[in-house]
């Protein structure tokens, strides 16, 4: 999944990995150094950590959730978010804040049930459980709960999850995750649906099968055992057939879950209310302690910080949605124990990148020097040092299975603050032409911060750097757009589940070169295609080495994005907030476990 700078009962276990890795604390934050024993002594922990997720049975899937010790009902919750959402229609939303606020309003078939001590499983959702596989997992097979309204009063059925599914085929569906549609008809799944299913046609029962009102069926050519995983993502959440108003949907969605939006002014602000037709009992992982939710967008994380350190008025009742306590606050916060105890910390799944337009960068001589030259160092100190980030010397984070802490093909590890002299020799016979770079950087705090950074280590190697200016909110909107002007931007990239074929495949494969799509860098290389395809038709042990094999040939060989560090959450919330942990899913503030002490 990108990020804005990115489980009681019989189960069966699947290996995971993703985000469960909470850090029982955070060293000493000595000024702005990420690397050595720290961030070893971390990334250790983030594997010990990291525990099983389960499929959970109709037990466990049983609403209503369980009760949050101490929460009382009441009060209204403000949010503070620095750049507004991109987008609400859920076949949109990629992207962790949209995701944040999607658990608040939609529900899918599946989503992840958690118990705050790094537990994870798949529970149903708008389903009795966590799917039932047959015919050696190429067969799934979902149950609709009874109970389960739109915020309407219209029944969930059987006809909106295919709605839902089919709707994903349609062209203005861009921005959202393609899994469910490639696993379903290929990778030119738009061809199978040209109109979405809007028309009169629709996916063959061969496909996707509603034989009654209660039973989803998909069928799958080759086995597909992360089903339930990939559908607890939000951008799989349902889209209410009667009420979907296509391309206007994005702005005015239907809410399944217990809030609904009362009130939406785009990148200004978003008001949530209780939503009346949502049945807790059909619900095992939401609550509906507070009456609502105000979200304002347009509040940077130093003015965050600020507010919720001063913790006056309405800033006892506050959180950071997926900001985080800004760099130069971290001691006044960790320093005064009335707001340490006030945190949540975690590492996150994302690793962010230098990402290269390869339509412009052509000369893989340059993208090296960048990989060498740029200062991961001076980046993580703009994320707040040892308790924003890590140094990343591969693109793989220490979240996923198959991650090789010591591979590290271009010594960034042992000088996190840029190779200069290697640089400087890879350019040395390089037109001056290819030495000019255009960079495209968010026009907020922290893309500030990143501007200054990569102009000044690449300056110090002969490179011009055009900065230009995006609007953080579409930054990756416009990024993903294939005729970009841009030859390079920082990109971040988590797991969507514990698998390397979810970072390898959406952004580094071929098949996924188009607008709209999270192959940032354009990469389509014969040999990563080959990998790739072999990695999807092995058994996830099998695949494993597979996938470590094309890891390493896309950093080495073709390099179509420099590794710069890998993340780590450091929130901040007002004294009135109760409930409030760290979400080993989302890697943010667990939202559906929030209420105000008084």
């Amino acid at each position: 999944m990108k990020t804005l700078n990115s489980r009681t009962a019989r189960a069966i276990v699947v290996a995971f990995a993703a985000g469960s890795l909470v850090l029982t604390g955070c060293s000493e934050n000595k000024g702005n150094s990420s690397s050595g024993k720290d961030s070893k002594k971390d990334q250790k922990e983030a594997a010990v950590q990291s525990k099983a997720v389960t499929y959970a049975d109709a037990a466990a899937s049983t609403g209503p959730a369980k009760d949050v010790p101490g929460a009382r009902s009441g009060g209204t919750i403000n949010v503070y978010q620095e750049q507004g959402l991109t987008h609400l229609d859920p076949g949109q939303i990629y992207v962790s804040d949209a995701g944040q606020v999607a658990n608040l309003i939609f529900r899918g078939l599946t989503n992840f049930q958690e118990d705050g001590k790094g537990n994870v499983s798949v529970v149903g959702d708008l389903a009795t459980d966590s799917g039932k596989s047959s015919d050696g997992g190429k067969t799934w097979t979902f149950t609709l709960k009874d109970g389960v309204k739109d915020q309407n009063g219209n029944p969930i059925t059987s006809a909106d999850i295919r709605h839902t599914v089919e709707r994903q085929y349609a062209k203005f569906i861009f921005d959202g995750p393609t899994y469910l549609q490639t696993w379903l008809s290929g990778p030119d799944y738009r061809d199978a649906l040209p109109d979405g299913g809007y028309g009169d046609k629709h996916l063959p029962d061969t496909v996707l099968e509603t034989p009654d009102d209660k039973t989803v069926v998909f069928h799958f050519d080759t086995p597909r055992p992360d089903l339930p995983q990939m559908l607890a993502m939000p951008g799989y959440s349902v889209v209410p057939e009667e009420t979907d108003t296509k391309e206007k949907y994005d702005k005015g969605p239907v809410s399944l879950g217990p809030y609904k939006i009362a009130e939406y002014k785009v990148g200004k602000s978003l008001k949530l209310v209780k939503n009346e037709n949502w049945d807790p009992k059909t619900d095992a992982v939401r609550h509906q302690y507070v009456d609502g939710w105000n979200f304002d967008f347009g509040v940077t994380e130093s003015t965050q910080t600020k507010r919720l350190i001063a913790d006056q008025g309405d800033a006892k009742n506050a959180i950071q949605l997926t900001g985080a306590v800004e760099s130069t606050q971290i001691q006044d916060v960790v320093s005064d124990p009335a707001v340490s105890k006030r945190t949540i910390k975690g590492y996150q799944p994302y690793v962010m990148t230098l990402t290269f337009n390869l339509d412009r960068v052509k000369n893989k001589k340059v993208r090296d020097a960048v990989t060498y030259a740029i200062n991961s160092k001076s980046l993580i100190a703009g994320e707040g040092g040892a308790y924003g980030g890590d140094v990343a010397p591969n693109l793989f984070a220490p979240t996923l299975p198959g991650y090789e802490a010591d591979y590290d093909p271009y010594g960034r590890l042992k000088m996190p603050s840029g190779n200069i002299e290697k640089a400087k020799e890879l350019l040395k016979d390089v037109p001056a032409a290819e030495k000019k770079l255009v960079f495209a950087y968010r026009n907020n705090e922290a893309g500030q911060k990143h501007k200054v950074a990569v102009e000044d280590a690449l300056g110090k190697v002969g490179i011009e750097v055009v900065s230009k200016e995006v609007d953080a909110a579409s930054h990756y909107e416009q990024i993903g757009k294939l005729k970009n002007p841009y030859d390079m931007y920082i990109t971040g990239w988590g797991q969507d589940w514990p698998s390397p074929g979810t970072v390898v495949t959406p952004i580094y494969d071929g098949d996924q070169v188009a607008d709209g799509s999270s192959n940032y860098s354009h990469i389509n290389d014969p040999k990563v295609q080959e990998l790739i395809k072999k990695a999807l038709t092995q058994t996830p042990s099998e695949a494993d080495a597979t996938w470590k094999e094309a890891h390493r040939y896309i950093l080495e060989k073709v390099n179509p994005a420099a590794p710069l560090w890998y993340t780590k959450q450091f929130q901040l919330y007002g004294s009135n907030i109760g409930g409030a942990r760290y979400s080993t899913e989302s890697s943010y503030i667990d939202v559906t476990q929030l209420f105000l002490k008084s």
